[in-house]
C-alpha cells in the first residue's frame, strides 16, 4: 500500500456556532488525542493569512515496518532475505486542512429574539411536513423522525401550559380581573423556567437547523445560493493544489453544504477531478434531512453527479448509536439514482472508540454522541478523523468491512 506523502483535505463541518478558528481548535484537541493513542508524531501549523476559507497544515510522522511498496523511495529488504528482520521506514505525511464553515449562518438564524426564533422555527416544521420531509424521515430512520419532532413537541406543550396559567382564573370561575396576575405569572413561566428548561436541549437552535435545512432542501434564498457559488469557487482554487490525495468530508448538515458545493463543481466542470483520487466522506451525514423534501430537486440532482463521478470514492460513516443520522439508509438510492454506484457504508460504534467510563457519560446527550465522528478517540479502533484527514494510510483504507482495527 502507497502512503500518503501529501493531501488536501476540504472539511465541511456540521451545524454548530463555531466559525473556522474554533474548528481548526476542536481539530487540534482531537488531532493530538490520536496521536496520543496511536503513538505518532503531530505537528499543526497556524492558519494561514487571509485564507479563505481558514486553512492550515498538519504534519504527522513516524515508523512503520518495512514493506515492499509500503512506503515510495523508502529502503526495502529484500524478499526472502535470512535472517533479516524488517528496518523501520519513516513516513511523512503533510495536509492541507481547509476548513468550509457555515458559522455565518448559523449566527444569522439565530440572531433574531426568541419569539422570531421560535415562529421561524414552527414556519420550518410546517413547510417540512407539507413537503413529505417528516413522512420520509419516519419512513427510512424513525430516530430521526423523532429528532425531528422532539424540540417543537416540547415547545407547543410549553406553549400550551403557558396558556393555561394565563386562563387559569377563567377555568376556576374567577373574575376576568385574576388574569391580572396569571398572565404575567405564565409569562415568568415561559421566560424563566421553560426556556432555561429547553436550553438543555438546544431547542432554539434546533430550530435554526431545521430553517437551514429548508434553505438547502428548497435553493430559495438568495443568500444561501450566493454563499453556495462563493465557496464552490473558493473550493475550486483548492483543489489547484497538487496532492496524493483529496478528502472531502462533512459533517451531519455540513453533508448536505458538501453535495451542492461540489455539485455545482460538477455541474460547471465535468472532469474537474480527471486524474485525482478522491474520497468523499459524509459522517453522520444529514443529506436525507434536505433531500427528502419534494422541492429539494437540485440537492438531489447533485448527489446523483457526486454518485456517478468515477473519480470519487463515497464513503458514508454512520453509527447505530447516533440517532441524528439515517443508518444503514442508502442516501444515493433514496435520491432517486438507484442505478448509480452507491455510497460505501462505513458502521462504526462509539463505545469502540471510547473508555467505558467517557462512554457512559456521553451516552444519552445525543447531540454529543453525534460529535463523537470529528472528535479524538480515548482508543484504537476502526475509525480515527484525524488519521483519514492527515494519516499516512489513503482514506479509502477506512472503507474495508474486514478490518477490526486500522494497520498498525
Amino acid at each position: 500500500m502507497r502512503l500518503i506523502k501529501k493531501r488536501v483535505v476540504l472539511h465541511f463541518p456540521g451545524f454548530e456556532p463555531l466559525d473556522g478558528v474554533a474548528h481548526r481548535a476542536r481539530y487540534e484537541r482531537s488531532a493530538r488525542q490520536s496521536s496520543a493513542v496511536w503513538g505518532y508524531s503531530l505537528e499543526i501549523g497556524t492558519p494561514d493569512a487571509g485564507s479563505d476559507p481558514l486553512s492550515f497544515e498538519v504534519t504527522t510522522s513516524g515508523a512503520a515496518p518495512g514493506a515492499a511498496g509500503a512506503a515510495p523511495g523508502a529502503a526495502e529488504l529484500p524478499p526472502g532475505a535470512a535472517g533479516a528482520d524488517p528496518a523501520p521506514v519513516n513516513w511523512q505525511t503533510k495536509s492541507r486542512i481547509h476548513m468550509v464553515d457555515h458559522d455565518l449562518f448559523v449566527r444569522r438564524l439565530r440572531s433574531g429574539n426568541t419569539l422570531s426564533q421560535i415562529v421561524a422555527g414552527f414556519r420550518s416544521c410546517a413547510q417540512i411536513m407539507l413537503e413529505g420531509g417528516m413522512r420520509g424521515y419516519f419512513r427510512h430512520a424513525w430516530r430521526f423522525g423523532l429528532f425531528f419532532v422532539f424540540p417543537f413537541l416540547l415547545t407547543a406543550l410549553a406553549v400550551a401550559l403557558t396558556a393555561q396559567i394565563a386562563v387559569a382564573p377563567y377555568s376556576l370561575g374567577l373574575s376576568p380581573w385574576h388574569m391580572l396576575w396569571s398572565g404575567p405569572l405564565a409569562l415568568c413561566f415561559f421566560i424563566f423556567a421553560f426556556l432555561p428548561f429547553s436550553e438543555r436541549f438546544h431547542t432554539l437552535h434546533l430550530f435554526a437547523d431545521w430553517a437551514m435545512a429548508v434553505a438547502l432542501g428548497r435553493m430559495h434564498r438568495a443568500d444561501f445560493n450566493d454563499w453556495l457559488e462563493e465557496r464552490a469557487s473558493a473550493v475550486r482554487r483548492a483543489l489547484d493544489e497538487e496532492a496524493d490525495e483529496y478528502v472531502i468530508s462533512s459533517h451531519s448538515m455540513g453533508s448536505s453544504v458538501a453535495a451542492h458545493v461540489i455539485g455545482i463543481l460538477l455541474e460547471r466542470e465535468p472532469e474537474i477531478f480527471k486524474g485525482k483520487r478522491v474520497v468523499f466522506a459524509s459522517l453522520g451525514s444529514a443529506i436525507l434531512q434536505c433531500a427528502l423534501l419534494s422541492s429539494a430537486t437540485v440537492l438531489r440532482a447533485r448527489v446523483g453527479l457526486i454518485a456517478r463521478c468515477q473519480e470519487i470514492s463515497w464513503l458514508d460513516v454512520q453509527c447505530l448509536t447516533d440517532s441524528i443520522n439515517f443508518y444503514k439508509v442508502p442516501v444515493v438510492a433514496v435520491c432517486g439514482h438507484a442505478d448509480a454506484p452507491p455510497a460505501k457504508m462505513l458502521l462504526i460504534r462509539v463505545k469502540q472508540m471510547l473508555t467505558r467510563e467517557h462512554y457512559r457519560k456521553i451516552r444519552k446527550d445525543q447531540l454529543r454522541v453525534h460529535r463523537q465522528y470529528v472528535l479524538g478517540p480515548d482508543l484504537q479502533a476502526p475509525f480515527d478523523f484525524t488519521l483519514m484527514t492527515s494519516g499516512p494510510l489513503p482514506a479509502s483504507v477506512f472503507a474495508d468491512p474486514e478490518q477490526d482495527r486500522l494497520p498498525a
